[in-house]
């Protein structure tokens, strides 16, 4: 619009006078213990509910359990006992080099399933994105990464090279039992008889995956805020997990793909505490009364009691404080 008023085709920018509230970016929640229980509770009703609707006929569980209304904000994150018990139950899945690679190094659903082996170096363990499959409606189709940061090189640690390498012998094995019907589309990520992968069917196996797995549900793209959090685990500072996930700014990372897992959270607590030296020493509540000079333990009551009577001051009752700008009647009529 305001580039058809510079050109004097219309006269006004109508669509200044509109303000939009600015969005706000979906801030992460990891699944603690509480946060379980309740959507276990949430989950367990919704399907009794469903099934008595339904009068008996069959209702998908997977369904209704990943239904965002039922998580506390719809983008939620592993901890990493729930992401290890995910990737145990679905190591004999064929498509399991897919899911680790998204929940140890970030990538995003197209980026995964648009990964071709030219772009994969073993010796440098590195793995370029060049192409994404990107859906349009429920169509898809090879596209440019998201942004420019997002056309970088991935570093790849030693284990997730051994499960790609692991996986290319597995691809190897179902091309040649399809023999010439065997579909040669170079990608590190398809079906047995070598044709693309639907990015939105990608994320339906996902699902039942993790339902199997017993752990609570997140979205498929979810495995990348896992990424991020791990990686701020192990250590790593904002610009490093920012060119992991190749973000365009920190910003980005900082503000959506940064969650603190309770185990560090309560870390830190318990670090910032123990800088502060303490003389008074206890396990828990207010510091004990000073027991110097008593000779043995002081009961708390007592003692409570002692500074009632002494007053806030700790003097006891009468005392004044000195000072010498206040005069007796006594020594104003000696003067």
């Amino acid at each position: 619009m305001s580039e058809a008023v510079r050109q004097e085709v219309i006269s006004v920018n109508n669509a200044k006078a509109i303000k939009l509230d600015p969005a706000k970016r979906p801030k992460a929640l990891v699944w603690t213990a509480q946060r379980v229980a309740v959507f276990n509770e949430k989950f367990g009703t919704k399907l009794d509910d469903v099934r008595t609707q339904k009068g008996g006929k069959k209702v998908s569980a997977v369904r209704i359990w990943e239904a965002a209304e039922l998580r506390p904000p719809p983008v939620m994150v592993w901890t990493p006992v729930q992401l290890g018990k995910f990737l145990d139950h679905a190591y004999q899945h064929r498509l399991y080099a897919l899911f680790h690679l998204i929940a140890f190094r970030g990538l995003r659903r197209g980026e995964a399933c648009g990964a071709k082996w030219e772009f994969l170096d073993v010796a440098e363990r590195t793995l370029a994105v060049e192409k994404q499959l990107v859906q349009i409606g429920w169509d898809f189709e090879e596209g440019d990464p998201k942004t420019e940061a997002t056309d970088g090189v991935t570093a790849l640690d030693t284990g997730t090279v051994a499960v790609l390498e692991e996986h290319r012998a597995r691809q190897h094995a179902e091309r040649l039992e399809w023999g010439e019907a065997w579909q040669d589309t170079g990608r590190i990520f398809t079906h047995e008889d070598g044709s693309e992968l639907h990015p939105a069917w990608v994320s339906e196996q996902f699902s039942i995956l993790a339902y199997e797995a017993g752990v609570p549900p997140i979205r498929l793209h979810d495995l990348r805020h896992c990424a991020a959090t791990l990686a701020y685990a192990a250590g790593a500072d904002t610009k490093m997990v920012s060119t992991m996930l190749r973000h365009s700014s920190t910003s980005i990372t900082e503000d959506t793909y940064t969650t603190v897992l309770p185990e560090l959270a309560h870390e830190m607590a318990e670090a910032l505490v123990a800088i502060v030296p303490r003389e008074a020493s206890g396990t828990g509540g207010l510091p004990s009364v000073s027991q110097e000079g008593s000779g043995g333990p002081v009961d708390s009551r007592t003692e409570a009691k002692a500074q009632v009577r002494r007053g806030k001051s700790g003097r006891a009752p009468g005392a004044r404080t000195r000072n010498l700008r206040i005069k007796s009647p006594q020594l104003c009529q000696l003067s």
